[in-house]
């Protein structure tokens, strides 16, 4: 439908070639181009609404529409009025010239307008792509080519975003993620939970979707293990109290999974929870960690911390400590954390690993650390090496057959990126889902 409007939107230009009089035959085809146009992406617009059952990314949609449209009609409107030039030149230039300031306006208009939308409203442009956009925007045939692998890039989300929504319709009713208990989701070092970005990405919309209640840790950023298990063991509590559940299902990701562990070994809240599932978590701590801390002189140490310390006071945290924090993921200190943590009686332990196959897989500062991270833990997700990853009485290693592997980051969905062979919405879907048919 698409390709066949876009098409349709140049064809009345064709007919500018065997028209005589020129004058203004030529301003009225390009006005009837633009009319084909519009009405294109009105159709495609009520389409994508219904289809996508967002107004975002219907805009999306519509914008992709008017690029898609804006390519067809641009090249073969200047297939036309080259062709027009040979049979009206000299003698006609002012009609000539006057038809082709038309059409360029008109497709100008088409073209900010779909540009300007698809950067508003897409996700998986990201940064990058919109960068490039723009840095090669005024470069022949480099531009077009640009165009083109964004107008890919957006089609793309639209179809994963469509085959989700049919999805989740097609199992409305069964509810596969309404757990008998809430499902706490528990952050990793240096973030927070924010009501203006998710730590999970799409995740907990996905989970809710599909009949789970969702609840946050609520902890602070940098902390030891044993005050950010202090912490959680509060907030599960809290979360009790208020909704007089009897448990919870816990997933934690990366140092959340050590805060976890010493909250279910350590601030007897063990009875409270059913299952603890960790993600990408340092069990056995980062060898790169201690080659870091040894390395780096104390007065750097120190000022980095101090630094870390009154930017996250000025967001409302209340004793940030970034030197505990990381002391706690070395290797060293994880081997006497894990002593300490043994496995809880009745509660379900799990943990989910996964593996960066190269360093461009993953989103900076990943891209970085993932050399480093390789030379001293071996195969990593950019920051945890895979032997640190498995703990519990089930290890479940996340793979693809993609070249770019999970990250650190992409296994919680951070970036909100549409992966080729990994959807970790479904992921987790599917895994509340185990959770809800094992009685939970």
């Amino acid at each position: 439908m698409r390709r066949l409007a876009a098409v349709l939107s140049g064809i009345p230009l064709f007919l500018a070639i065997h028209c005589k009089p020129w004058g203004m035959i030529p301003v009225g085809v390009s006005i009837a181009s633009l009319a084909t146009v519009l009405l294109f992406a009105a159709l495609c617009f009520l389409r994508a609404k219904q289809r996508l059952e967002s107004v975002r990314s219907a805009f999306s949609a519509l914008g992709n529409a008017a690029l898609i449209a804006f390519l067809a009609s641009a090249v073969l409107s200047g297939t036309v009025w080259i062709g027009l030039a040979f049979r009206m030149l000299p003698e006609e230039w002012k009609p000539w010239l006057l038809g082709v300031g038309v059409c360029v306006l008109l497709e100008a208009v088409v073209f900010w307008f779909g540009i300007l939308t698809v950067y508003a409203t897409s996700v998986q442009l990201g940064i990058g792509l919109r960068i490039l956009g723009v840095a090669f925007g005024m470069i022949p045939v480099a531009n077009l080519i640009v165009l083109i692998l964004l107008i890919h890039t957006v089609d793309r989300e639209l179809k994963v975003k469509a085959e989700k929504n049919a999805v989740n319709r097609a199992r409305a009713d069964l509810r596969v993620c309404a757990t008998r208990y809430p499902i706490l989701l528990v952050h990793g070092v240096f973030f927070r939970d924010s009501r203006y970005f998710n730590y999970w990405g799409r995740i907990p919309a996905e989970l809710e979707r599909n009949g789970a209640k969702i609840y946050y840790g609520n902890h602070q950023s940098a902390l030891s293990v044993a005050d950010s298990g202090e912490e959680i063991a509060a907030r599960i509590r809290e979360i009790i109290k208020e909704t007089g559940c009897e448990k919870l299902h816990v997933i934690a990701h990366s140092k959340g999974g050590l805060d976890c562990r010493w909250a279910l070994a350590h601030c007897n809240v063990a009875p409270y929870v059913a299952s603890l599932t960790t993600i990408n978590t340092p069990h056995r701590g980062c060898e790169f960690a201690d080659y870091l801390l040894a390395r780096a002189p104390k007065k750097m140490r120190n000022g980095v911390a101090a630094a870390y310390r009154r930017a996250l006071l000025c967001f409302g945290e209340e004793n940030p400590d970034f030197l505990a924090a990381v002391g706690d993921l070395t290797a060293e200190r994880c081997r006497v954390l894990d002593a300490e943590m043994p496995l809880p009686d009745d509660v379900i332990c799990q943990s989910v690993g996964s593996v960066l196959s190269k360093a461009t897989g993953g989103q900076f500062p990943l891209n970085f650390s993932y050399h480093l991270v390789k030379y001293f833990d071996g195969p990593n997700d950019g920051l945890v090496g895979e032997s640190s990853l498995r703990w519990g009485n089930r290890y479940i290693l996340l793979t693809t057959t993609a070249k770019r592997g999970i990250s650190h980051g992409d296994v919680i969905d951070l970036n909100r990126k549409d992966l080729p062979d990994f959807d970790a919405r479904e992921f987790y879907v599917q895994l509340v889902s185990e959770l809800r048919e094992n009685g939970g």
